[in-house]
């Protein structure tokens, strides 16, 4: 059974300056890079979001995600970049709107209070994109491998080397649709990709993919990696985080 009892920085007792750290690191995402990028926290997506607040209610579910962490994260899971059936909509890194809603309990065993407790999930997609919210792949992969194993989800942070979503405009899905970044746009995303890393000190990163081991060794740190999930990577990368914590357990 999964723990899903926040440490000692959950919404009631979190100290005010490490909410301001917090609040601070937010802000820092404001500013997007020129380019084919979505910045899902300051930037409405006219044709998708269902709401004017949908930019506002991702930056609170953002918030609360970190913060019912700050002082119980153990380990960062960091992949490439933001995709569309994830953070776009829900504004946390490789979490889908479906497991928001509730709707990977069954099969997978995900829960939305696995991802937060101090707020009622909302959704931020069109009903008429996908009926049940948007759900990715990576997402739900990550976080059944985590509740397979019985993981503590509050000692995980997930996110990504490049913050935004970078997405295809010669697409015939338009913000609908995910491209692998450019070295330029992963390079943009170290100064976050350092101030992310600031917040959990005392975490252990892990890169998800070779392109994120590079960001994370280009500022000085020493990443454990393993597969992305995509592209079939699914089983090794279920193999290679299961290893990573019989090891760390025995």
């Amino acid at each position: 059974m999964v723990d899903t009892t926040p440490g000692q920085s959950n919404l009631n007792n979190e100290p005010k300056n490490k909410l301001t750290v917090i609040d601070a690191f937010i802000d820092s995402l404001k500013p997007t890079p020129n380019g084919d990028l979505f910045n899902p926290w300051f930037e409405r997506d006219l044709k998708h979001d269902r709401t004017p607040e949908a930019p506002d209610i991702r930056r609170r579910q953002f918030r609360a995600y970190l913060q019912e962490r700050a002082g119980s994260a153990k380990f960062l899971f960091i992949a490439e970049a933001l995709g569309y059936q994830g953070g776009h909509f829900t504004g946390i890194a490789m979490t889908s709107e479906r497991i928001l809603l509730g709707h990977q309990q069954e099969n997978y065993g995900v829960r939305p209070d696995h991802v937060f407790q101090g707020l009622e999930p909302v959704r931020t997609s069109r009903p008429e994109v996908n009926r049940n919210g948007m759900s990715e792949p990576t997402a739900t992969i990550m976080w059944g491998v985590l509740t397979e194993l019985g993981i503590n989800p509050y000692e995980i942070v997930l996110w990504n080397a490049l913050p935004w979503h970078p997405f295809n405009p010669e697409s015939p899905k338009g913000m609908l649709s995910n491209r692998t970044p450019t070295r330029r746009e992963l390079k943009s995303g170290l100064e976050r990709l350092s101030g992310f890393m600031e917040l959990f000190p005392d975490a252990k990163p892990i890169a998800v993919g070779r392109k994120c081991e590079e960001s994370l060794k280009s500022l000085g740190l020493d990443p454990v990696q393993v597969r992305h999930p995509a592209n079939g990577g699914a089983p090794k990368f279920r193999s290679q985080v299961r290893k990573l914590f019989s090891n760390l357990n025995q």
